[in-house]
C-alpha cells in the first residue's frame, strides 16, 4: 500500500531534519542585503543573495542587540544563525542572532570582547563621569591637522566664542601607530592644563576607526583629568573610545557645540540678569524707601521732640481755651454786673437824694419812716444831697396817703 502523509507531517519531518543537523543550528552565511525591512514589532525581515542564490532571513526583535550597525539593501554581511524551517508555510529561513559587515567580522568581534572586558571593569560606569565645565577658555583637540573635522571644530568653536583658544595636537587617527599617536596627545593636552578635550575624527569604517577602539586608548581617556569628549565618526559608528569617553557627541561638530558656550548667548544672559537684577535692585529700593518713610512718620510721632510738640501744642490750645472761657466769664460777670449796678443804682438812696428825695434820722442814725417815732421838740437829722440838716420837730400830722385823710396832732 501506498503511504499518504498530510502536508503538515511532511513539514513537521523536514524540521525535525533541519533541527538534528547540527551544522545548521549554528551557522555563519555571508551575502548581500535585499528587501531589508524594519517591521513596527522590532522585527528585521531581509533576504541574503549571491551570485548563485537567495536565502531568506529574520531577526527577531529580541536578538537586535547583536546588530551594531542600521542594516540597509545592499550591505555584505555575515549572518550568524540557525537555519530552521517555518511550518506554517513550509519555507526554510535562516534565524539570524547575529550580522556583522562582511570583512569587519574579526575586528567586531574583538570590539565586543574588549567591550565587555572594560565594562565589567566599571571604566564605562557613570559615577565616573566627569562634568563637562562651562565656560571654557581653553580647548585642547586631538585629531588630525587636515581634514573636515578639525576645520569644524575651529569654525564652530570660533563663532561660539571668538575668545577662546584651541590647542590641537596633530594625531595619526588611522593606520599604524595612531593609537600611540592619541595617547600622547592626551597626555599632553591634560599637563597642558586645557579645560575640555575633543578626541575624534571623521567617519570611515570599522577599520578605518579601529585605533579608537583600542585598550591604550581606552585606559588614557579614562585616566586622563581634564574632561574629554569623544566625536569620533558619523552618528551611527560607536566606538570604545565613545563608552569611556565623559561625553560622546555624534560628530565633531557637535563636539565642538557641546564643548564651547555660544558667548552670544552668554552675553544675552548676562544681559537678561543684569535687566532683572535691575528690577530686582530697584523694586527692593522702593519698597524699603516706602518701609523708611513709614518708620519716619513713627518716629516722628513717637520721638520726645514729637511728644514735647504735641504736648506744647495742646497746652498751647487748653491755655487759649482757658483764656477765651475766662475772658468769657468776665464778659457774662461784667454783663451781670452792669445789670445789677443798674439795679442798685436804682435801689440807691444817693441817687434818690438826687432826685429830690431827703433821709431823715433821729439823733442815733435811724431812718425815721413814721411819724410815731418822734415827738414834737426832736432834733432830726435830713440828709440831703450835699449835706445834712438838723432840725428840731415842731408840729406833726398824720397823712393817710392812699385815703387822702390827714389827723394834726
Amino acid at each position: 500500500m501506498k503511504n499518504i502523509f498530510s502536508v503538515g507531517q511532511i513539514n513537521r519531518y523536514v524540521k525535525n531534519m533541519f533541527t538534528q543537523d547540527f551544522i545548521l543550528q549554528k551557522i555563519y552565511v555571508k551575502g548581500e542585503v535585499s528587501n531589508c525591512k524594519y517591521h513596527t514589532s522590532g522585527h528585521i525581515y531581509f533576504s541574503l543573495k549571491d551570485e548563485t542564490g537567495v536565502l531568506s532571513c529574520v531577526m527577531f526583535a529580541g536578538h537586535r542587540r547583536g546588530l551594531a550597525f542600521r542594516m540597509k539593501d545592499g550591505d555584505r554581511v555575515v549572518v550568524g544563525g540557525a537555519v530552521d524551517v517555518y511550518e506554517r508555510d513550509g519555507r526554510y529561513q535562516l534565524y539570524a542572532k547575529e550580522i556583522t559587515l562582511e570583512g569587519a567580522g574579526a575586528l567586531y568581534e574583538r570590539f565586543l570582547a574588549l567591550k565587555a572586558e572594560l565594562e565589567e571593569m566599571g571604566m564605562f560606569a557613570e559615577e565616573y563621569k566627569q562634568p563637562i565645565p562651562h565656560y571654557i577658555h581653553r580647548l585642547g583637540v586631538v585629531t588630525a591637522p587636515t581634514g573636515a573635522a578639525v576645520q569644524d571644530i575651529r569654525n564652530i568653536s570660533l563663532r561660539r566664542n571668538p575668545y577662546l583658544q584651541i590647542i590641537l595636537y596633530p594625531a595619526l587617527v588611522q593606520g599604524e601607530g595612531a593609537a600611540d599617536s592619541i595617547v600622547h596627545g592626551i597626555h599632553m593636552l591634560d599637563q597642558a592644563g586645557v579645560d575640555t578635550i575633543i578626541v575624534g575624527r571623521g567617519g570611515g569604517s570599522i577599520e578605518d576607526l579601529w585605533a579608537f577602539n583600542e585598550e591604550k586608548v581606552a585606559r588614557a581617556i579614562f585616566e586622563c583629568r581634564t574632561p574629554i569628549i569623544s566625536a569620533v565618526g558619523h552618528e551611527t559608528d560607536f566606538t570604545i573610545a565613545d563608552f569611556v569617553s565623559d561625553l560622546r557627541a555624534p560628530t565633531p561638530s557637535a563636539a565642538a557645540e557641546l564643548a564651547v558656550d555660544d558667548f552670544r548667548q552668554i552675553m544675552q544672559e548676562i544681559r537678561i540678569g543684569r535687566e532683572r537684577l535691575e528690577r530686582g535692585m530697584n523694586g527692593k529700593l522702593e519698597l524699603y524707601r516706602m518701609k523708611l518713610a513709614k518708620y519716619q512718620m513713627r518716629m516722628q510721632y513717637l520721638s520726645p521732640e514729637g511728644k514735647l510738640r504735641d504736648s506744647r501744642q495742646r497746652l498751647i490750645d487748653n491755655e487759649n481755651r482757658i483764656r477765651k472761657a475766662m475772658q468769657d466769664k468776665v464778659l457774662g460777670y461784667r454783663h451781670q454786673l452792669g445789670i445789677c449796678l443798674e439795679r442798685y443804682r436804682g435801689l440807691s438812696p444817693l441817687e434818690k437824694l438826687n432826685q429830690g428825695y431827703a433821709f431823715v434820722a433821729d439823733e442815733q442814725g435811724r431812718g425815721i419812716r413814721s411819724v410815731e417815732q418822734v415827738q414834737p421838740g426832736d432834733t432830726v437829722k435830713v440828709n440831703v444831697t450835699d449835706g445834712v440838716l438838723e432840725a428840731e420837730i415842731r408840729h406833726i400830722r398824720r397823712e393817710d396817703w392812699e385815703n387822702g385823710t390827714a389827723d394834726n396832732r
